[in-house]
């Protein structure tokens, strides 16, 4: 068998060099049971990898299985402990600072092709005339077909005030159109929407803790209370993911007066432990304010309806959030990469930790699950209401999720509403605004045709997800030829009806359905203000600014809250 030699083996040589003096280093360093068998571990690491790349059958890329490696043994500590290589550092960066180089759009994958799948108002893809649903066949005469997203991104992304030609196939257009395109350097704004809900009360959306994501929220703030009249304030946090801790405690800081503690962080490394507070003079204490939360608030958004629900300065409203109350610390490491890891935990002010228990009691999305009454330990607001820990915040006042339907989930993952939005904008050149548009029975008409015409959509109900393992059961364990006629009866009862189903949730479809026609024209902003017009969280905030008793009931504990209820 031939082995591989020259520069390869030279590196390897060079390596081994490294990682003795490293162990040597390490084990003079500290010679406790501890640093020996990191020692020995490494060595056993190094020599089982250098076998491996000499005498495996098979070509091996070292960089391929070092990354599986390092990704397979952070996995095994907590969901947040990465590594990052130099490769990803771009999309580090945008996860931190909501800035990156680039269109401004975001994209999909649509078969063997890239699409774009909204363009952002005020960006290069908006500004040039891009419009969702544009499918990349090249850029810069590079063709895209076959390309998956991240390399098609990272053909879209490079140094601001660079020029490219972008080549798409548009609905609707019998040849392909060509567009010069200037990357600039795009910021998210983390506030997409705010404005007054009624005639007292304001509405501030903010999407993620980017920096100055705090001086966003204020001006916004001060924009509704001072210009536009507001009279109390919705701060929506749903779905929102987190970020930086520092903009976590100003947005608290906006409301909490000055030397008032916010979160405070333990771990390991005891001289890392902080206490932070708030250094600066609030804009406002007194007026009402609700925090809208939801299973996808996580992190920095648990922080700050932590703190204000802590402090009894708001009624948190919605679902129990996420439950990610750990501290993540980048360390650098060589070749430009970098560690996220964990080294603490996040403690808000009434002492509960917001980290979920352990890592096994989680929802198919990640969040809280099922948290027994036994590790669960009761804490005190400022006012001494009684709220618990076990992982994430708890409302106020709990409303249910809006759950959708087999069908519902089956049409946005076949992207059958995103393709019949797309078939709509060619045919209609505008629509109403959005506090007043909708769909018309004439519109769901057509969308229905337009369903039924897509020969490869299909989706399966729960109800016949079930039976199928039910007869998968009975098959192992033979009871199902016994039973064969009553299996197949119930098949047939249970066999799906699209049009009747398309009836049956049109209530929830026309939902998704006139979100995604509103950012066709009016873009994501537009999006929001549509979607405020039917928003159970929002109107349950809005009801309680009506009576000022309840509100104050609440948060002095007069009134019992879903937050001082261990089971919700």
């Amino acid at each position: 068998m031939k082995k591989s030699v020259g520069k390869k083996q030279t590196k390897w040589v060079a390596l081994i060099a490294i990682m003795l003096t490293l162990s040597v280093g390490l084990f003079s360093f500290n010679k406790d049971q501890r640093d020996f068998e990191i020692v020995k571990n490494l060595d056993i690491f190094y020599t089982l990898f250098r076998e491996l790349n000499s005498y495996y059958v098979d070509e091996t890329n070292p960089q391929d299985l070092i990354k599986t490696g390092i990704d397979n043994m952070l996995e095994s500590l907590d969901p947040y402990t990465t590594y990052i290589p130099e490769s990803d550092m771009d999309d580090f960066k945008f996860m931190t600072t909501g800035e990156y180089a680039g269109i401004g759009s975001l994209i999909s994958q649509k078969d063997d092709y890239v699409i774009i799948a909204e363009p952002y108002e005020g960006f290069p893809a908006q500004e040039a005339g891009l419009k969702a649903g544009d499918r990349i066949l090249e850029i810069d005469g590079n063709v895209m077909k076959g390309k998956k997203t991240a390399d098609v991104s990272d053909k879209l992304k490079g140094p601001a005030n660079t020029t490219f030609k972008l080549k798409v196939d548009r609905p609707g257009e019998k040849k392909p159109l060509t567009f010069d395109i200037t990357r600039k350097k795009i910021q998210i704004n983390p506030v997409p929407y705010y404005g007054m809900v009624n005639d007292r009360t304001g509405y501030i959306s903010l999407n993620n803790f980017t920096q100055n994501c705090s001086h966003e929220v204020e001006k916004a703030f001060l924009d509704l209370r001072d210009n536009q009249g507001a009279k109390s304030i919705i701060l929506d946090l749903r779905s929102n993911p987190g970020g930086l801790l520092d903009e976590a405690i100003k947005i608290s800081n906006l409301f909490l007066p000055e030397g008032t503690e916010v979160v405070s962080t333990r771990g390991k490394v005891k001289q890392w432990d902080k206490t932070y507070k708030a250094n600066r003079q609030p804009i406002d204490t007194v007026m009402p304010l609700a925090v809208l939360v939801s299973r996808g608030s996580a992190s920095a958004s648990e922080i700050v309806s932590g703190s204000l629900q802590d402090m009894d300065r708001a009624v948190i409203i919605g679902q129990r959030s996420f439950g990610k109350g750990l501290v993540q610390t980048t360390r650098n490491l060589s070749y430009n990469a970098k560690l996220k890891v964990t080294t603490a935990k996040y403690y808000i002010p009434s002492g509960r930790c917001i980290q979920a228990l352990d890592y096994t009691h989680r929802n198919e999305d990640g969040s809280v699950g099922h948290v027994p009454d036994s590790l669960i330990s009761e804490f005190q607001t400022k006012n001494g209401r009684t709220v618990y820990d076990g992982g994430g915040i708890s409302p106020d006042i709990k409303v249910k999720a809006q759950k959708y339907s087999n069908v519902t989930f089956a049409l946005v993952a076949q992207q059958i509403i995103f393709d019949y939005a797309t078939q709509f904008a060619i045919s209609h050149p505008t629509i109403e605004a959005p506090a007043t548009f909708t769909i018309t029975d004439d519109i769901y008409t057509e969308f229905k045709q337009f369903v039924q015409s897509q020969e490869d959509f299909k989706y399966e109900s729960r109800s016949q997800e079930d039976l199928k393992d039910l007869i998968n059961i009975a098959k192992r364990e033979d009871y199902y030829d016994v039973a064969k006629d009553q299996f197949e009866e119930l098949e047939k009862v249970l066999k799906l009806d699209i049009n009747k189903d398309l009836d049956l949730f049109k209530d929830e479809i026309k939902e998704l359905l006139a979100m995604e026609i509103t950012k066709r024209y009016y873009y994501q902003k537009g999006a929001i203000k549509l979607s405020l017009k039917k928003d159970n969280e929002l109107e349950e905030a809005k009801k309680l600014f009506q009576d000022a008793n309840r509100y104050d009931g609440l948060l002095t504990g007069k009134l019992l809250s879903h937050a001082g209820d261990k089971r919700n």
